[in-house]
């Protein structure tokens, strides 16, 4: 299949040509011209987008441990752009947990949904003091043996884990995880000296920088410091109500490729506003705002990848940084970027074709389409 006529994104920047796809894979990048099976009529041709952070929508939450709702929530992804997801799972007890691994080791991709590439582990190893929408109930020591059980109760996919680096044990678990997966700072009090060691001890990856932990202070730089000065690689979640547009402008001036922009979208997202759950706690979302039920803490979002591209091209920020912050940028971050995240001979076909206007005009997996 030679999808031609199209503006290609490729290494950072849109250029005109065609992609060719066989057996899965991209096979060639070609210039204008030239016979093509799908005519992209001068659209977008962009990498999938790849959600690094996301609890999930539609009413469905991985942590619920529900077979029957992860088709739903592969089919929600791939309907906004999201060809490849991390299924996120809540500070919840290890006996909650484990089946929720199960789900999530036998789910199939339905033919017109979304690849789940992994687990993103956020928590139990956090702190009390930022657990923010997290259950104080639930929170545990860093523990590597709890860590390597639910790995391999989901049949070794965790791929990314957040711990809170000041808590007892963090170090060790670190540098032990790390070895197997991403470890991300996130949900901590953390001064910038035990971030940079833990830093040092193989974290790369900050989570939804600047919610979950201190502010960025001249005196006092800490996990958002350390991140920039360790080359980490940094969420943020750009749905317009977590993050003020100039500190995401902001943002993308410090850590410019290693931004990755997520949704940490929660069952709420794709739903009317309402009454909710995230790991036993009760929510509420009103104007698409979710918040701990008679709080001002936000819980997540109710956004989506597509949405945040939309919002950050419209905050000022180019629609090649958009792009990368949802496609390459994730995929390096859970190191998997030999197979996705961008488009290259070799690669996964998995393509989005955008409209002008960033709207969804197509869905392509493994090179079949699927919306």
């Amino acid at each position: 299949m030679i999808i031609g006529n199209a503006k290609v994104f490729v290494d950072g920047h849109f250029q005109d040509g065609s992609v060719t796809v066989e057996d899965g894979r991209i096979t060639a990048i070609g210039g204008v011209g030239g016979p093509c099976d799908v005519d992209a009529e001068g659209r977008y041709l962009v990498p999938g987008f790849v959600d690094v952070h996301t609890h999930g929508a539609m009413n469905e939450d991985f942590s619920d441990g529900k077979p029957e709702g992860l088709p739903i929530l592969s089919r929600y992804y791939a309907a906004h752009g999201v060809t490849s997801f991390l299924a996120t799972t809540m500070t919840l007890k290890e006996e909650v947990l484990t089946p929720a691994m199960h789900a999530i080791r036998d789910f199939v991709r339905p033919a017109d949904g979304a690849k789940c590439a992994g687990i993103h582990l956020e928590g139990p190893f956090l702190s009390y003091a930022k657990r923010g929408a997290q259950a104080a109930e639930n929170l545990h020591k860093p523990d590597v043996d709890m860590f390597h059980r639910l790995n391999e109760a989901s049949g070794n996919q965790v791929r990314l884990v957040t711990v809170a680096p000041e808590e007892e044990g963090a170090i060790p678990f670190i540098e032990a995880v790390s070895k197997v997966c991403t470890v991300s700072i996130g949900h901590t009090t953390a001064d910038y000296d035990t971030a940079m060691a833990a830093y040092a001890a193989g974290a790369s990856h900050a989570t939804h920088l600047f919610n979950g932990m201190p502010p960025l202070h001249h005196r006092e730089p800490g996990v958002i410091g350390a991140a920039f000065d360790s080359n980490a690689t940094a969420e943020l979640i750009c749905d317009g109500l977590h993050i003020h547009p100039s500190a995401i402008r902001a943002a993308h001036r410090l850590f410019g490729k290693n931004l990755v922009i997520i949704s940490d979208s929660l069952r709420c997202a794709g739903m009317p506003d309402g009454p909710y759950e995230l790991g036993g706690q009760p929510i509420e979302m009103k104007n698409g705002k979710a918040t701990l039920q008679g709080t001002d803490t936000l819980a997540g979002s109710s956004s989506n990848l597509l949405a945040e591209v939309q919002n950050v091209v419209s905050f000022g920020l180019s629609l090649e940084d958009a792009i990368t912050a949802v496609t390459i940028a994730p995929a390096k971050a859970v190191r998997l970027d030999g197979e996705i995240g961008s488009i290259a001979v070799g690669k996964r076909a998995d393509l989005l074709l955008l409209n002008e206007d960033l709207t969804l005009n197509a869905v392509y997996l493994d090179g079949a389409q699927i919306i």
